[in-house]
């Protein structure tokens, strides 16, 4: 038996050396390869593939985006994800924003060829298109009110939509059709919409599109390809809310304080989410959970900010009905949406601690949900965020005892105050004490404090956007503020990168709504502080 097992561990050993000498004097000149991966749409699903080398392997699959290039330095690529397979393809998660992909192969010795040219997501058409999510066929008929779905526009702070009595004048273009047009819609804010077709049940053919819209709302892209809807009048008219989940950044997970996001009931103003740690006992039902652990009504129609942290580790189950005045059900609950803590280190590396930028979203209508407008997306190391949206300085500095603490980081990232620029109540003097104070305890807590300078904010368009006033003496706050920042032991200056041509307001193109910055604005604080990653203890 000795005899057995000391031949097998020689023959063995004999083919490791075999495959280890054909890998690295690769006399199938595998290392001067390029894999050269194409896409390809199935049923709405991206398909990556390559073709498969004539050698056996695996393949990894990176993930990138476009950094925005206005930091020194800076790769031209931030890498999100890598996964392994040993297939010849790889089916693509749908993402919020463009993405780049590159192939290589491996061994089992390591990596047998350089990696493929980065190649684009091509659903991300430029100008922008939205692309339809539903499609409502003779196949799969629509109801009177069925949910019309397309995937996001990044930047988008509106959409509308066009319903028509057959095709429009011309595919695509920024214009209403003047023939066929029966009605369209600004007022979207999500990407997707609850279409009311009662009225039109008698038309021989219904058709709808949809465009995205700026602030102003000027067209930002293009209308997308008019589909008809094919209607089948005795079906069932939904009546409970949509979850969005269509387009979420590779490896979800949601902010510390959770927001919930879903597509409205047509014309329904008022909404009630419940948080559960089981399944609901009774799904899609219309009468609340008899156990669960929080809810809130709210009158925003697409979204729910969670009141209280999250820190703790386990399964989270949430839904949403819309309600009457009186809090009653209309219609029935969503289905369940399931999201999972993780377990908590015995001490976290780093937190960014803070306001609504910290927080996350942007282009005015996207909630910190929408991770594609959270800054620790894009950076190169793992954070744990716990901004708040609303916060200003006094409210960020009142809750570190309770959601900092517990953490127990090395590092804190900090990055609050400009809620307080916009309050002619709130002094710059105020904000400084109360930093001052977040300082202290962090030091007495052993935790390092990296502040974050505050951004310029444009009180033009936070008027437009939120029809709020902004205290005229905003910019000499923010001078005081960023000046007492900059002198502390350990701190990343954004404030220079944010102003306008005439550096006197915050880039329009870098925020639109005047004070959260949008996707390229979160980048950028990334790419920042990433730069700066020195600071950090270890």
């Amino acid at each position: 038996m000795k005899k057995f097992f000391l031949f097998t561990g020689i023959i063995f050993a004999f083919t490791m050396l075999c495959i280890f000498m054909l890998e690295k004097t690769d006399p199938m000149g595998l290392s001067h390869k390029k894999l050269e991966p194409t896409f390809e749409e199935t049923d709405g699903t991206m398909i990556l593939s390559w073709k498969r080398l004539p050698y056996p392997c695996f393949y990894r699959i990176e993930t990138y985006s476009h950094t925005t290039g206005l930091v020194k330095g800076e790769p031209e690529y931030h890498l999100f994800a890598s996964e392994f397979t040993m297939d010849a393809s790889y089916r693509i998660p749908r993402t919020a924003i463009p993405m780049y992909y590159r192939v290589s192969a491996y061994g089992m010795f390591g990596r047998l060829t350089g990696p493929s040219a980065p190649i684009a997501n091509p659903n991300y058409p430029d100008p922008p298109v939205p692309i339809a999510i539903y499609h409502y066929t003779d196949a799969n008929p629509a109801s009177l009110m069925p949910f019309l779905v397309w995937h996001k526009v990044p930047t988008a702070v509106c959409y509308e939509v066009e319903l028509l009595s057959g095709p429009p004048d011309a595919e695509g273009g920024t214009a209403l059709s003047k023939k066929n047009h029966l009605e369209s819609t600004r007022a979207i804010f999500t990407n997707g919409w609850q279409a009311d077709l009662r009225s039109y049940q008698k038309q021989t053919a219904i058709y709808w599109r949809v465009r995205a819209l700026g602030l102003h709302h000027e067209p930002i892209g293009e209308f997308s390809q008019a589909e008809r809807i094919v209607i089948q009048p005795d079906l069932p008219m939904p009546d409970a809310p949509l979850i969005n989940n269509f387009d979420q950044m590779p490896n979800f997970r949601q902010p510390i304080y959770p927001v919930y996001e879903w597509i409205p009931i047509h014309d329904m103003t008022k909404y009630e989410v419940e948080l559960m740690i089981h399944p609901p006992k009774h799904p899609n039902d219309t009468l609340p959970d008899p156990e669960r652990v929080w809810h809130m009504v709210t009158s925003d129609v697409a979204s729910c900010y969670d009141e209280y942290a999250r820190p703790y580790a386990g399964d989270y189950y949430w839904r949403v009905r819309a309600v009457d005045k009186d809090e009653h059900t209309i219609g029935h609950y969503s289905d369940a949406e399931h999201f999972v803590m993780p377990t908590l280190p015995a001490r976290v590396d780093v937190v960014l601690f803070g306001d609504s930028i910290a927080h996350g979203g942007g282009a005015l209508s996207y909630s910190p949900a929408s991770l594609e407008y959270d800054i620790t997306t894009y950076l190169d190391f793992p954070v744990w965020n716990l901004g708040r949206s609303g916060d200003t300085a006094r409210m960020t500095l009142e809750r570190f005892d309770t959601d900092v603490l517990p953490l127990h980081p090395k590092n804190l990232l900090i990055l609050t105050g400009s809620n307080s620029l916009r309050s002619a109540a709130i002094s710059a003097e105020d904000v400084i004490e109360d930093l001052a104070e977040i300082e202290r305890k962090c030091e007495k807590n052993d935790i390092r404090p990296i502040f974050l300078t505050l951004m310029p904010i444009n009180p033009a368009n936070i008027y437009f956007a939120f029809h709020t006033d902004t205290d005229p003496a905003w910019k000499e706050k923010l001078e005081d503020i960023n000046d007492f920042l900059r002198k502390r032991p350990y701190h990343i200056d954004l404030e220079p990168y944010f102003y306008d041509p005439t550096h006197t307001v915050l880039d329009y193109h870098l925020a639109v709504d005047g004070l959260h910055p949008d996707l390229k604005g979160k980048m950028l604080i990334a790419e920042i502080i990433n730069a700066y990653k020195n600071l950090l203890r270890e």
